[in-house]
């Protein structure tokens, strides 16, 4: 059976993740988005690069939920980006309803999808699929840790002047200022990192990555990044489909894991055809286990400004 994957949102980084997943042939495509002809247009442009490509995959563009009906896989990129004047936490219950609507919607067509969310604030926005879908924590999985992950070892490997390949490295934590590179865990090739570079390197490395988004902005002014979290989103698509049961870092609901529970915070994931099939406990000392803390309050503190408004 023919495998089907819905993206929600048009925009770039939806898109993007159509265009990667239709050139690798995972799966048919389903692109939706509530502005008419612009996820057909995209959509049938992306299906028209599948024989250069050599894929046969169905890309189709919609505005429709009908057409998402059964579904493996959801991804949640619709939302809206922060505007000048615009508080954290305007932009939070924004993109909560837009979030609550949409996966409504395909949670109805699709009800044994698995929910990769990417919308912005992510950890919350976890939390708002899941309330708003009724599936099981293994279903809802968060985009975040991947990206970071990314944007980490390619720094690394610029100043190290090695392969990003050989870079093994892992951040944890809610996407943003809080994020967590777990710098104790990360080698080249085995050899701890801190025999490469300095301390000094080191840190400036891990608060690059923290901006990493923010100096995407600052570069293009009126957009974000899309190639590099939707190469993020497909490694997660992939991992599923093919059940290849990588480990890697995605926001997950915890459910007294690291002392956690009822929030999604990102930690190692091990994703196979089921989602989510098992969470690691990474052992963590007294620095690193008080910066997981403090991200996880963080988004807790959205949580319970989601709460307090309906969600």
């Amino acid at each position: 059976m023919r495998r089907k994957v819905t993206i929600i949102g048009a925009g770039n980084v939806g898109a993007s993740c159509a265009l990667r997943i239709a050139d690798k042939g995972l799966a048919d495509v389903t692109l939706i988005d509530i502005i008419e002809g612009v996820p057909q247009g995209k959509a049938l442009d992306i299906l028209e690069a599948c024989p250069v490509q050599g894929t046969d995959v169905r890309v189709v563009g919609t505005n429709d939920y009908e057409e998402t009906a059964n579904s493996d896989i959801v991804v949640m990129t619709a939302g809206f980006p922060r505007k000048p004047g615009m508080s954290r936490d305007d932009l939070l219950l924004k993109n909560a309803s837009i979030v609550q609507s949409c996966i409504a919607s395909a949670a109805r067509y699709s009800p044994n999808a698995i929910l990769i969310i990417v919308s912005n604030p992510l950890d919350a926005m976890c939390h708002v699929a899941l309330e708003t879908s009724g599936f099981s924590r293994n279903r809802v999985i968060g985009m975040a840790g991947v990206l970071d992950t990314a944007r980490f070892r390619t720094f690394l490997a610029e100043a190290a002047g090695v392969s990003a390949s050989n870079v093994v490295a892992m951040v944890l934590g809610g996407h943003g200022d809080t994020m967590v590179p777990l710098v104790r865990y990360t080698s080249v090739s085995g050899i701890p990192i801190g025999q490469i570079l300095t301390q000094e390197q080191i840190a400036g490395i891990v608060q690059r990555t923290r901006d990493g988004g923010a100096e995407i902005v600052g570069h293009l002014k009126t957009g974000s990044a899309y190639y590099a979290p939707s190469s993020s989103v497909v490694e997660m698509v992939e991992s599923i489909l093919r059940d290849q049961r990588k480990v890697l870092p995605c926001a997950a609901r915890l459910e007294g894991e690291y002392g956690r529970k009822g929030i999604f915070v990102g930690v190692p994931c091990k994703l196979g055809a089921g989602g989510l099939e098992h969470i690691y406990e990474v052992e963590l000392d007294n620095s690193e286990r008080a910066a997981l803390e403090a991200s996880a309050d963080a988004v807790k503190e959205l949580v319970d400004v989601l709460g307090r408004n309906g969600y």
